[in-house]
Order: structure tokens, then sequence, then C-alpha cells
């Protein structure tokens, strides 16, 4: 099953790019919305005398991704207070509008709208409305910042590197490897914190301070764990990251060892011991530290990531 949705959010460029990152969009396509005239040419659009919004058709799987995780990406992508404008571009055409087609997705618009002045005290002017037209913009437009990298994008560039982040295509290439491999692919503390829960020493491993950029994978399977760019330093004496590189990858556990309770995380591929989560985080950052001994990792740098099979994370590198 496939459904649609009209999302308009300043130059259409940049929201055709962040959301058709997004796993489980299937299409997009920009052209011009819930205006006066048909088959507007961009030159009549700009002058706002159309009545038009920029705006990106989007095609989802509603059993990979559902209406209110598109709706909360979008509006991390927008001032939804700005009234005809977004960023530095002003203008009707530049308002903000999420425009449905089946009306049983406007009670899930209008509380995600909800929430947002419920938490900020302000009203939201970003309109919700059905869809009264839509118009596919000119070919040059489509697909815009994929033709033109580094092209014109008012959208921040970290929102979409984690836009970006997605499901390993083939988890099943990680898992556990048989006994005899993993005693001899492994060094002898590698083993011992990864299939046997051990812990080394703190200040011990040379990745616990590490901040070049790179991907840390599972160092018994090779799938990735973590990028830098969620790493954070810590007193610890263990490396420390914020959260995984995508949700899934990593396991919780209850951890009620050595009298004290704690949260254990695991691969998810190869089960491999790995540390703990602690709720001690950055609370900007989601409020988590995950804390992991370094002889779980591999680091691989960015420099060489394509070249050892993992191309489709160098974009989300800084």
């Amino acid at each position: 099953m496939q459904k649609e949705i009209y999302l308009a959010g300043g130059c259409f460029w940049g929201m055709e790019d962040l959301i058709g990152a997004l796993d489980g969009v299937l299409s997009t396509q920009v052209g011009y919305a819930n205006g006066s005239t048909p088959n507007p040419a961009y030159q009549e659009v700009c002058t706002g005398a159309t009545g038009h919004a920029e705006t990106v058709r989007v095609t989802y799987d509603p059993e990979r991704i559902s209406l209110a995780v598109l709706l909360d990406w979008f509006f991390r992508a927008i001032d939804p207070f700005a009234l005809n404008r977004q960023g530095p571009d002003r203008g009707t055409q530049y308002r903000s509008g999420i425009y449905y087609t089946d009306p049983a997705d406007e009670a899930a618009i209008r509380t995600a709208a909800a929430g947002l002045e419920r938490a900020h005290g302000r009203p939201v002017a970003t309109e919700i409305l059905p869809l009264s037209c839509f118009y596919p913009a000119e070919e040059y437009h489509q697909q815009y910042l994929k033709k033109n990298p580094g092209g014109y994008c008012h959208i921040p560039q970290a929102l979409l590197r984690e836009a970006r982040r997605r499901e390993p295509a083939v988890p099943d290439a990680y898992r556990r490897p048989p006994e005899e491999e993993l005693r001899s692919g492994l060094s002898s503390l590698a083993y011992a914190v990864t299939q046997q829960g051990a812990t080394e020493p703190p200040f011990s491993h040379p990745e616990w301070n590490r901040f070049e950029p790179g991907i840390y994978v599972d160092a018994a399977t090779g799938e990735p764990l973590f990028t830098s760019q969620d790493k954070i330093f810590s007193a610890c004496g263990w490396p420390s990251f914020s959260r995984p590189i995508v949700p899934g990858v990593i396991k919780e556990r209850e951890d009620t060892s050595h009298g004290m309770r704690r949260t254990e995380v695991r691969s998810r591929g190869g089960d491999s011991h790995l540390g703990h989560v602690f709720p001690d985080g950055d609370p900007e950052a989601g409020g988590l530290r995950y804390c992991i001994n370094g002889a779980a990792l591999r680091f691989i740098p960015k420099a060489r990531i394509e070249k050892e099979g993992y191309g489709d994370y160098f974009n989300i590198i800084e």
C-alpha cells in the first residue's frame, strides 16, 4: 500500500532532498500546489501572483514510515511559526503548508501542529488544507541537489546527514561467525570483551579519545554501530557515544552483575557484548551515553569507508 502527502517548506530543492532520503519514502516530485493559475511556470510562481506554494509530493510506504514520523522530520526542517518565509526566502510561494488527499490524515496533521503549539506557546503558521491542485515543476527542478551537489539549500546540513542514516541493507550478513573464526580473528582482549563480557581497564584502549572522522563497527562481525559524528568526550576512559549509527543496531539487556543494576548493550547481528548505556548524556543529544569497550570496536577512517564496503555511510560523516 502506498500513500501520498504534499509538503511545502520553503525552497523545494532542500525539502525534496531531506524527505527523499528517509527510509520508507518511495518517491518525491517537486511542484506548485494550492494556487489559482493552471500549469504555472517557475517564473510566474516566483512573483507570488499565482498563489502557489513550492511543494514536494511525497509517496511513502506507511508500513515503513508513518505520517507522524514524516511530519516530525518536516517540522524539524522548517520554522513552523514563520509566515510566508523559510530561511532567507520570502514570499507566499515559500509559505509552509501540509496538503492532504486522504481526509483521514487531517487529524494526525492537526495533532502534530497542536503539539508544537503547546510546546512553544505560539500559533503554528503552517497551513493545513486539502490539496486543491498540484502541478509538477520543470524537469531541471526535479532532484535538483542530486544533479547539482553543493547547490543552494536552506535546510541544515546536519539534518540532511541525519536523514540519510539507514538500516544496513543486509543485516543478516553480520551474524556471529563460527567459534574458530572468532578465536582466530580477534585479539585475546577483543574475544574476552565481545564473547565473554569482559571489561577493559579505563584509558587502556586508544579508541577512548579518538575523534577522527569515520565509523565504528563490531570487531567480531563488521556491523556498523557508531559514527564519529556522535562520539562524545567522557572522562570515564572508554569510548562514548550519544547514539548508535542507526536505530536498531544495538540491543539492550538488564545487567545486575557486580551488585549493580545497569543496562548492557550488545550488537544486533553478532550479539557481541559492547558495554553499557547510561542516562547521563547531553540532554540536547538525547540524554544517553553509550559507554563502549574500545576492544569491541574496529574504527574505519572516512578515507577508507568506501574501500572497505561501507559506502552507504560516507555522506553522513563530516
